[in-house]
């Protein structure tokens, strides 16, 4: 029993469109997302408005050796911060790092910080990013905002930095 000439161009469609979809169709779950690298940072922080400029990695501030592969110190502007700050990003490997080391940075801190009064930090796991201040409202905000988005879910399993 053989098919109409007229039926084979329709079946050969529809078994295309069968195999087609049945290929594409894959369950997947969206990966974690993952802290970014400095790049990502800063990436993150120049979409806000914030220019990042004289970068220097291991710079903690401080002698801190177990801080300094966690550390990048650099020039901050922007917005409506008056003056350029310098600032030290910490990027910790994981949360439990980050957890362990978060009182070192403010311990660090006692050694470029000017003025204590107006010493400033943002934390978002796993990374810490302090500076003197004063730094303007919309500039903090900034800074805020980028780490959020840079930090993913705050657990860094698997990173290339301390």
């Amino acid at each position: 029993m053989s098919l109409p000439r007229r039926l084979v161009p329709g079946l050969v469609t529809l078994l295309v469109v069968l195999v087609v979809t049945g290929c594409n169709y894959v369950e997947t779950v969206p990966p974690s997302p993952s802290p970014a690298d400095f790049q990502g940072v800063a990436t993150e922080l120049a979409k806000r408005g914030i220019i990042v400029d004289r970068v220097v990695s291991g710079d903690p501030g401080c002698p801190d050796k177990a801080l300094a592969p966690t550390a990048r110190s650099f020039d901050a502007s922007g917005l409506d911060q008056a003056t350029t700050v310098r600032v030290y990003l910490f990027m910790f490997a994981d949360r439990a790092t980050y957890e362990r080391l978060r009182t070192s940075v403010d311990e660090c801190a006692r050694s470029f910080v000017t003025d204590p009064q107006t010493y400033q930090s943002v934390e978002q796991s796993p990374f810490v990013l302090a500076g003197q201040g004063p730094w303007g409202t919309a500039f903090e905000s900034a800074l805020r905002a980028g780490l959020l988005v840079a930090a993913g879910s705050g657990d860094n399993a698997g990173s290339d930095y301390p």
